[in-house]
């Protein structure tokens, strides 16, 4: 098993190389903290998997994504991120991922996702699997927050969870004045006048943890 951990945190990339240590003996692990090394390791073995923290320092998460599928298209992709299920895993596989899981699942599911994609499969965890059921048998409109790009779901996640403009504009290396564009955006997409329309909109659709 050869698998590539891409993920700013260590503690992260530990606690995945434990688990995959307990699937096969001796796993084959590179490890990246960024897109860009992420990419310098990609061409150094022949990989099986990727495992990606949607939320790491670098590329935009989807762009990486149909960057790896386009270098290696038979590379399966498993994005791991802490933002729920609802606001990012379809944006996921619609790029090409073969998963979607979410941090906060249970210790088992993880290595489901593992040993069902590196058997050839897809895997979305059965919340999510059955809310998608019902908004193709129900023919659902698509929620307001639904429509975001990634980048203005991000700066509503970050804002909401208490960032202020100028940490926002460091954690995603963007200017504070194209901070204030994406908040104005997310604002007019959701019909919403204020940033206390905002956070409750967020806590009412479960889009912060």
């Amino acid at each position: 098993m050869k698998v590539l951990i891409a993920d700013d945190h260590a503690i992260v990339r530990r606690g995945l190389k434990q688990i995959l240590s307990e699937l096969q003996e001796k796993p084959v692990v590179g490890e990246a903290s960024s897109s860009s090394e992420l990419f310098e390791l990609l061409p150094q073995r022949k990989w099986d998997m990727v495992i990606l923290d949607i939320s790491m320092p670098g590329k935009n998460a989807f762009e990486t994504i149909k960057e790896i599928k386009a270098t290696c298209p038979p590379l399966p992709v498993l994005v791991l991120s802490m933002h729920p299920e609802d606001q990012f895993a379809m944006k996921a596989l619609q790029a090409g991922a073969s998963g979607y899981l979410n941090k906060g699942s249970t210790v088992e599911e993880l290595p489901k996702a593992i040993l069902k994609i590196l058997g050839g499969g897809v895997y979305t965890s059965p919340h999510f699997a059955e809310c998608l059921a019902q908004k193709l048998l129900q023919g659902e409109k698509k929620e307001a927050h639904e429509t975001l790009s990634h980048r203005e779901s991000q700066v509503l996640n970050l804002f909401v969870s208490g960032k202020s403009f100028q940490e926002i504009a460091g954690q995603l290396s963007i200017s504070v004045k194209t901070v204030g564009t994406y908040r104005n955006r997310v604002l007019e997409k959701l019909n919403l006048k204020s940033n206390v329309e905002l956070v409750k909109y967020a806590l009412q659709h479960h889009l912060v943890e």
